[in-house]
């Protein structure tokens, strides 16, 4: 009972019938190929739905005559004449098209989640409220896979006593992404090409909540397909042992269709994922008594510096107009509430960075992870709690979505990320240097790499490579980094000022995380602004909170969508974003 179909190369291609500038299919998904084919299709369903109301209404008017003789469940009676009426009781009509859903319905019905589906709940009876996946039909028989949030279960109707052929019709010529409510019986079965493998659903009521196109911009089961699938797809169809090549998904179809494309389990998945680490990383600041903030994100000056800044004209047209920017990130209001005496803040928030790079890995917008927290010596006591709420994230993923994890792993593989439950792995900037040169590694350009200059991107993977042989680890710590790259309000260090009381924190040989102590001196803190050129007047609001007595402090942010992508190692983060902005990408 394979759930899966495939279409052919030639079929993708983009000289191929298009309506609207896109593919059609027919009811069981296959491409339709020219304007001919395509009227043709048309015609049979319009003649089919003419054919079908005018047997339902002969059927409708007999229904008493039938019902007299003793017709049963099956009878005329239950093929429906038209949209059927669910508001308390059970209508006569076992199967139809539900009048719309307008806060009108008092049924009493518990509902099953597919997800929760299994032989424990063998012989009783649920009522289901899911897509359909697909279908297949033949004689007096179908089969019907549900999908709720990722999970799916098969569902069966055969022509029976009490299952009419009609309703088995009915439900084979379901489209693809309907929505629809099923009463059935629980069944243990074998159904390896389900997520619920155990069940299977024996129908007794089928009704359509909302009909979807027949149309997809994309077909789930094509968006859903491993990229090792495919390549064995390829493979077959050129040694002629398989009839064309599975389809593959470009990005720019996905996100272009995103509505569609969550709906594939392991993109669903990744977003629940997603959600995920928003949850730990709160839950576990909070036991650790942070407060939650919320801070503005239009301001008057760029918060960090450089030219990545998204600049506005702010109440433009009137006579208060004046220039701003979105924020690149909460950081100076995090070290003005923790000058508030808030102590220990943290902030889940959007952050923009007006980045001209359409690599995999950067994102105009994205959602910051960012603490800031009283420190009494050093700033490592901001490093261990960046272990602390890490290692949460990590634990609770592992136990709590297994399987969420199963069904990612199953389009896009990966081994699981390796860490320390305590103290990771920390590196100082001379020794990383010291790794890279030792392991033959220059600059892009071929220079020798420089003590005091910042990472290549490729420098950093391979410094990620040496450090996972070194220490089994793919999550560490590099700190104190060279006081030119970073941001002016970076604490210098006292026994080398052209080092700085920084780190990075790493997964998989990629930066995640940027942090620092902060300058809490004003003279200092002016200074390093007028060395970064920038105007310090433009920041007096947060120079000033500095002035009346300030706490020694340290803190960091991340980037929760680069989280997600490493944690399940993926090839580009625009898969762990909801709506990706990128310089590209404003819509959907």
């Amino acid at each position: 009972r394979n759930c899966t179909s495939h279409y052919s190369m030639a079929d993708a291609e983009p000289q191929e019938y298009l309506v609207d500038g896109k593919p059609v299919f027919d009811d069981e998904g296959n491409r339709i190929p020219s304007k001919g084919a395509h009227k043709k299709y048309l015609a049979k369903k319009e003649k089919d739905a003419k054919k079908a109301a005018h047997k339902a209404k002969e059927q409708g008017d007999k229904a008493p005559a039938d019902a007299g003789a003793g017709g049963g469940a099956a009878a005329a009676a239950d093929v429906p004449a038209g949209p059927v009426t669910y508001k308390k009781d059970e209508p006569k009509e076992l199967f139809g098209d539900l009048v719309m859903t307008q806060s009108n319905q008092e049924t009493g019905r518990t509902w099953a989640h597919v997800s929760k589906l299994s032989a424990d709940l063998d012989g009783k009876e649920v009522w289901v409220r899911a897509r359909v996946h697909n279908t297949r039909a033949k004689g007096n028989q179908c089969f019907v896979v549900l999908r709720q949030a990722g999970f799916t279960v098969q569902a069966a109707l055969f022509k029976t006593d009490t299952i009419p052929k009609e309703m088995v019709k009915f439900a084979g010529a379901l489209s693809r992404e309907t929505v629809i409510d099923l009463k059935a019986k629980v069944v243990k079965a074998d159904i390896k090409s389900c997520t619920q493998s155990d069940v299977e659903l024996a129908v007794l009521r089928l009704y359509t909540v909302s009909r979807a196109e027949i149309n997809l911009p994309m077909q789930i089961a094509d968006a859903a397909r491993s990229e090792a699938e495919i390549e064995e797809s390829v493979k077959l169809a050129a040694e002629g042992k398989m009839e064309g090549a599975y389809v593959r998904v470009e990005q720019k179809t996905r996100l272009d269709n995103r509505i569609i494309d969550l709906r594939v389990p392991a993109q669903n998945a990744i977003m629940r994922i997603s959600s995920a680490v928003g949850h730990y990383f709160r839950s576990a600041l909070l036991e650790k008594g942070f407060v939650e903030i919320h801070t503005p994100k239009i301001i008057a000056g760029a918060s960090e510096g450089g030219a990545a800044v998204f600049k506005l004209k702010y109440m433009e047209g009137t006579s208060v107009e004046k220039p701003g920017c979105l924020a690149q990130s909460p950081q100076l209001y995090k070290q003005m509430c923790v000058m508030g005496d808030m102590e220990r803040v943290f902030e889940v928030g959007p952050v923009f960075r007006a980045e001209m790079s359409a690599t995999n890995r950067h994102l105009t917008e994205f959602t910051g992870l960012d603490f800031e927290m009283q420190i009494n010596e050093s700033y490592t006591e901001a490093l261990d709690m960046t272990d602390y709420f890490m290692v949460k994230i990590f634990e609770g993923i592992k136990a709590n979505f297994q399987a969420e994890l199963q069904i990612i792993s199953q389009q896009y593989p990966f081994e699981p990320l390796q860490y320390s439950s305590g103290k990771n792995p920390r590196l100082m900037y001379p020794e990383a240097i010291a790794m890279l040169r030792a392991a033959g590694l220059k600059n892009e350009d071929g220079s020798e790499i420089d003590d005091f200059q910042d990472l290549e991107t490729a420098q950093e993977r391979t410094l990620g490579k040496l450090v996972k042989d070194k220490y089994n680890t793919d999550f560490w710590v590099l700190e104190r980094f060279p006081m030119a790259v970073r941001p002016f309000y970076t604490m210098p260090c006292e026994d080398d000022p052209r080092y700085s009381n920084s780190y990075d924190v790493f997964m998989r040989g990629q930066e995640i995380m940027s942090g620092a102590q902060r300058v809490h001196d004003v003279p200092l803190l002016v200074k390093q602004c007028q060395d970064k050129q920038i105007p310090a007047n433009d920041l007096k609001a947060y120079v000033d909170a500095f002035r009346y007595g300030a706490f020694p402090h340290a803190g960091g942010g991340i980037g929760l969508e680069r989280v997600v992508a490493l944690y399940l190692g993926l090839d580009n983060v625009r898969k762990t974003s909801l709506f990706p902005r990128d310089m590209n990408r404003l819509t959907p």
